[in-house]
């Protein structure tokens, strides 16, 4: 098929879509996906940033007849394809289509859960202020016909009622829960199973293909292509499904959640009661070696005493597994027994781990204590899943190669063989930014480093009047970046915004509307943030994107590598950083008629042999050292717009 008679200037897209342009190199990314389609052969695309990436995978998709699973890296992406772009496209080439959007449990109303809150508040009360957003919730479970949460907007994600009121895959009921008529996810599931194009994220879809039982039946038994957007988050996402985590917060809602069934039964006893009691006693012996906030602890390091109070507390949750089970009072009493058995279970199976097959830690979070394991190596176990189930596999992002070479991003994946195709941005990066490298930097680790870095991107901030992106690799260096700001810019000629200061979306839409902020942000400003026009003039980058060597899944990575005989810091940190760099380069240039300056003040990059892989990575266009031709070119193209 011809997709250029689509894609062009008169065609059907043209004439539906205002403000639509021509663009080659969507035509070609569209060719590239219809070939796969057809092929059922897995695909691997970078497509620069401006390719319009997603019209060309779905153009395809929608004319291919065939049966296909979107998947996101974000919710935001998730809903703007159901609820916008899929509905557009269909209708733009005449191509009616049932669509679903499908999500995990926690993002859908639970009505046997919410039957079960008179239960739930008499035994254990509800946190200050929840009364109000729990009497919202109410009102709208009686009109809400998808029962998705994302229509409750006003209410926060941290707010502390939403797990009174959802499932989970450990405490749904499934086929036995009375509500199951009229459940949500049911019904979202049973949408899905009926569309042509369902559109998920990419925790969902792992889940699916490591658990089988995150809902009601396999996603992909009759599906012939499946084609996931933002595909750098894959590795990363598969790697938590394929390890395992266990925590004491699980324990304490099992236990929770069984007082709240043997209520409801008018069952129980002073043995069950005993032993509900019992696992709080046991969790609090696992504190006093791991307590909360303490941080992350390697499994090596832990002491006997800690092992003593794990096997006392697997005991007691097989015990109270299987005095639930003997109740015999219900489908909720039974699930909270196999919850226990299950818990109970996986601490034996953590503990009897053999060395060889991953990294196992324990972590002090505040929310209680956590148990991880995460394997050396899961491209084995994606390349399975991904064979088990042959169709049309498409990966797509803005950021898989380096340079025309996919291996990295293909042999996470174990997809080493897999055809792949680059697509260069269509903008005009030697017309529309600069790449500025400040010299004299010190290294890195210097203390003095970040206010070098803010002395450096002040004469383009002055230039400007603001409209910049600093994104920093730490919190550390955000802090320090901000108490450098204040001193270089005693009163700041622009409105200074922080990661933190308000939910990220937030602060984007204040930023835009300022037109002329500066914001601080550390990683979830590095990738999925789209501003468009002269609010965002500068993006300016502190360090190299390395890895905190601390993290326990670099090191589980790391060490799988170096068994295979390989180099970890240039197999591995290296290509990641770059990647990661792109991502965050990637924020300045969104639009045709975007300009601005990309700041990078690691000195590395001129000063260590792995900088040219670096500087290749970035966009083509001209490299600067001097700040006054940065300036110069912000005032120009400033000034040029006002004249407009």
């Amino acid at each position: 098929m011809d997709y250029k008679d689509i894609f062009s200037e008169h065609g059907p897209l043209a004439r539906a879509i205002p403000g639509y342009a021509y663009r080659p190199e969507q035509a070609a990314m569209a060719k590239a996906v219809g070939a796969a389609l057809a092929l059922g052969e897995p695909l691997i695309v970078e497509a620069g940033t401006g390719t319009g990436k997603t019209f060309a995978y779905l153009v395809p998709a929608l004319l291919s007849g065939r049966s296909v699973i979107i998947s996101t890296g974000t919710r935001t992406l998730q809903d703007q394809l159901f609820h916008r772009d899929v509905p557009m496209l269909a209708r733009a080439i005449g191509m009616p289509v049932k669509i679903a959007l499908l999500k995990g449990r926690s993002n859908y109303l639970c009505r046997h859960h919410l039957e079960q809150l008179p239960q739930q508040r008499a035994l254990f009360g509800t946190a200050k202020g929840s009364s109000r957003h729990l009497a919202k919730i109410l009102r709208w479970s009686a009109t809400t016909k998808s029962g998705d949460l994302a229509e409750l907007a006003d209410i926060p994600e941290n707010s502390p009622v939403w797990p009174l009121v959802t499932s989970t895959r450990e405490n749904c009921l499934g086929q036995e829960c009375p509500q199951i008529s009229s459940c949500h996810v049911y019904d979202a599931r049973r949408a899905a199973q009926a569309a042509q194009i369902v559109v998920v994220n990419h925790h969902l879809l792992l889940a699916d293909l490591a658990l089988k039982d995150e809902g009601f039946g396999d996603l992909l038994p009759g599906v012939e292509a499946v084609i996931l957007d933002e595909a750098h988050q894959v590795p990363d996402i598969a790697a938590q499904f394929f390890g395992l985590t266990w925590s004491s917060r699980q324990v304490q809602l099992v236990a929770r959640d069984a007082a709240v069934e043997l209520l409801k039964a008018q069952a129980g006893g002073s043995s069950i009661n005993t032993l509900l009691q019992d696992l709080e006693a046991r969790i609090a012996a696992l504190y006093r070696d791991v307590p909360p906030k303490s941080g992350r602890i390697d499994w090596e390091r832990l002491p006997d005493s800690f092992f003593d109070a794990l096997t006392d507390l697997q005991n007691c949750l097989q015990e109270v597994g299987h005095h639930l089970e003997a109740l015999g009072s219900g489908p909720g009493t039974a699930m909270c027994a196999r919850r226990a058995r299950q818990l109970a279970a996986n601490l034996a199976t953590l503990r009897g781990l053999e060395e060889h097959a991953g990294l196992r830690w324990a972590d002090g979070g505040t929310l209680g204590l956590q148990l991880h394991f995460t394997p050396f190596e899961i491209a084995e176990r994606l390349r399975a899943y991904v064979e088990a189930r042959p169709c049309a596999w498409i990966f797509t992002s803005a950021t898989l190669a380096l340079g025309d070479d996919f291996t990295h991003f293909a042999s996470r994946i174990g997809l080493c063989d897999a055809r792949s195709f680059r697509i260069d941005s269509p903008f005009d990066y030697r017309d529309q930014a600069r790449v500025y490298l400040p010299l004299n930097m010190p290294e890195p680790q210097d203390p003095g480093y970040t206010q070098c870095f803010i002395d450096a991107c002040a004469p383009l901030l002055a230039a400007s009047g603001g409209r910049a992106f600093l994104l920093f690799t730490s919190y550390r260096g955000l802090n320090e970046g901000l108490q450098a700001l204040t001193k270089r810019f005693a009163t700041p000629p622009f409105p200074v915004l922080v990661q933190g200061q308000a939910p990220r979306d937030a602060l984007l839409k204040q930023f835009r509307a300022l037109g002329n902020a500066v914001l601080l942000g550390t990683g979830s400003f590095w990738e999925g943030v789209d501003v468009k026009g002269d609010a965002l003039c500068i993006v300016a980058i502190d360090k190299l994107p390395f890895a905190s060597p601390d993290d326990p899944l670099l090191k589980a990575r790391l060490e799988g590598i170096r068994r295979r005989g390989g180099n970890p810091f240039f197999d591995y940190q290296v290509p990641q950083a770059v990647l990661a760099l792109k991502q965050g380069v990637g924020r300045l240039i969104r639009d045709a008629d975007d300009f601005g300056v990309i700041v990078i003040g690691d000195p590395r990059l001129r000063t260590k042999g792995y900088g040219r892989i670096f500087l290749d990575s970035l966009p083509p266009s001209p490299v600067i050292t001097d700040p006054a031709q940065g300036a110069q070119f912000l005032i120009s193209r400033l000034a040029g717009l006002r004249q407009n």
